[in-house]
């Protein structure tokens, strides 16, 4: 290996840990600001309104991450790819997600049933439509900002301003209307979230000084982003379709229970998420340069990482899940087994969702197959699991968790799948499991069987710090290399890979 080569590993390994130690502050600020949004949702709007916000959301969410047109990951792609001002480039993307959103909205507006199924909206509800393209923006920005290393802007946006505004405003509209109090609270949450990814986009490409849109070459964007909107949007649809499922089969009081359970495991997926910003560009140039090894390399890394604290909260979670759901209210126990299986299913996919982070680009059409397999294979399980426990007579409690169990089953073969792919594509291995990991869950698993027999206030105030303390301490001893210390690693601010200039 040559010194360039490992100067060039070693800045992208630098880039990665600040990442890493960036989302991993990010992740425990998000946790403190989605929880108080959580009870309040359940304990003032109870579980009927925010079933229905639920639904409501995951439409408009899912218009919003087509409208980005596969952006959010394919814009590292065209920044690596240009001789253009890369200030002209973004200002293509927003453009293209603007018109895109412009679609989206229109549709939602003329067929408001889509967004409500089983209501009628309010006039104030059906201007939901209007915040798609304020979602589709933000992803742009914070797709743009990641490609420069600052991925602290989307923490700041995320783990901050989004949370605690729609937890804010949650509040103050409750008094004032409970049937569009939650719908109000997040288009204000959503538009914060905007201004606090425009800001630093500006500040660091800039104005688009003699920038013009050119039709031909903005429809050439969209076409070339297609195969990673539509994995996009599979993969989102694989993370919230179980919702729509529960939504036509029981009532919104379920859905809301469910909803629930979904906010709280997917804490653990936000944290991967998060990567996805940061890794597309460090993919990207060593795949630029034919590095197909160091490409392999840097997806073990960042699964590991991944594994590691996906692990750590599932059981942590799992453990303690009555008293977590009963936090957000005595009705909302009864989603705890729902969270104990998405916990599982979040550190079963993870292998999976960051090796596509590298099969966008290396292998799309096929990856973009596998994931429409894995969708149509929950689908089908969710709707069967549900009605094999209805013929057997069982609740509807626990019917309702079929769809949980479903998205479990499917993402674990969907990750085996694209872990083999990229494997066979790079050459290498890309798994993030190592045997000091399983030590580490055991050495967790097992401190939660000792504080499983506490109260549960006890359990949820001391129990949750001992299980993670018991997890990470073994991990740090059995798993942890020179590598993986970079996370904790503070550079001089000389070498620190974030980069401010212009090319």
């Amino acid at each position: 290996m040559t010194t360039t080569q490992a100067d060039t590993q070693s800045d992208d390994l630098n880039a990665l840990a600040k990442g890493g130690r960036t989302n991993i502050l990010g992740f425990f600020i998000r946790l403190a600001g989605r929880m108080p949004f959580l009870f309040i949702a359940g304990r003032v709007y109870g579980a009927e309104i925010t079933g229905r916000f639920a639904l409501a959301v995951l439409v408009v969410e899912l218009a919003a991450l087509i409208a980005t047109l596969g952006l959010k990951r394919g814009l590292a792609q065209a920044l690596s790819h240009t001789g253009r001002p890369h200030s002209h480039v973004v200002a293509d993307a927003l453009v293209v997600a603007l018109f895109a959103s412009v679609c989206a909205s229109a549709l939602l507006f003329v067929f408001p049933e889509v967004i409500y199924p089983n209501s009628q909206p309010t006039q104030l509800e059906r201007l939901l439509p209007v915040i798609v393209f304020a979602l589709a923006w933000s992803d742009v920005a914070f797709s743009a900002l990641a490609y420069r290393h600052n991925v602290g802007a989307q923490v700041t946006a995320r783990a901050i301003v989004e949370p605690w505004t729609i937890s804010i405003a949650a509040m103050a509209f409750s008094y004032i209307t409970i049937q569009e109090g939650l719908i109000l609270s997040y288009v204000a949450a959503t538009l914060a979230m905007l201004a606090a990814a425009m800001v630093p986009l500006i500040r660091m490409y800039g104005v688009p000084v003699g920038w013009k849109p050119h039709p031909v070459e903005l429809a050439q964007l969209a076409q070339r982003n297609a195969p990673l909107a539509g994995a996009d949007a599979i993969e989102w649809a694989s993370r919230n379709i179980d919702r729509f499922i529960l939504g036509l089969l029981f009532p919104p009081a379920f859905v809301g229970i469910y909803y629930m359970a979904q906010q709280v495991a997917t804490l653990a997926q936000k944290f991967k998420t998060t990567f996805d910003p940061i890794l597309g560009p460090v993919v990207t140039r060593s795949l630029a340069a034919g590095d197909k090894l160091s490409v392999a390399k840097q997806v073990r890394q960042v699964a590991f990482w991944i594994i590691a604290v996906q692990a750590a909260v599932a059981i942590a979670l799992g453990v303690t899940s009555d008293g977590v759901m009963g936090l957000v209210g005595p009705s909302f126990v009864a989603g705890s087994g729902a969270l104990c299986i998405l916990l599982a299913a979040e550190v079963l996919a993870a292998t999976g969702s960051v090796s596509e982070s590298a099969l966008v680009y290396v292998a799309r059409h096929r990856n973009l197959m596998i994931s429409v397999f894995t969708l149509g294979l929950q689908v089908a399980l969710s709707f069967a699991f549900v009605l094999l426990l209805r013929d057997m007579g069982w609740p509807e409690a626990y019917q309702a968790v079929g769809p949980a169990l479903a998205l479990a089953v499917s993402l674990t073969i969907g990750s085996v799948l694209k872990g083999v792919l990229l494997s066979r594509m790079l050459g290498a291995s890309t798994s993030g499991l190592r045997l000091g990991l399983f030590a580490a869950i055991v050495a967790c698993a097992g401190t939660g069987v000792a504080i499983s027999k506490l109260p549960e206030w006890a359990q949820l105030t001391i129990g949750i710090p001992l299980m993670l303390a018991a997890y990470f301490l073994v991990l740090l001893k059995t798993a942890f290399g020179d590598e993986d210390k970079a996370l904790f690693r503070k550079m001089p601010r000389d070498q620190d890979p974030v980069v401010n200039e212009i090319p």
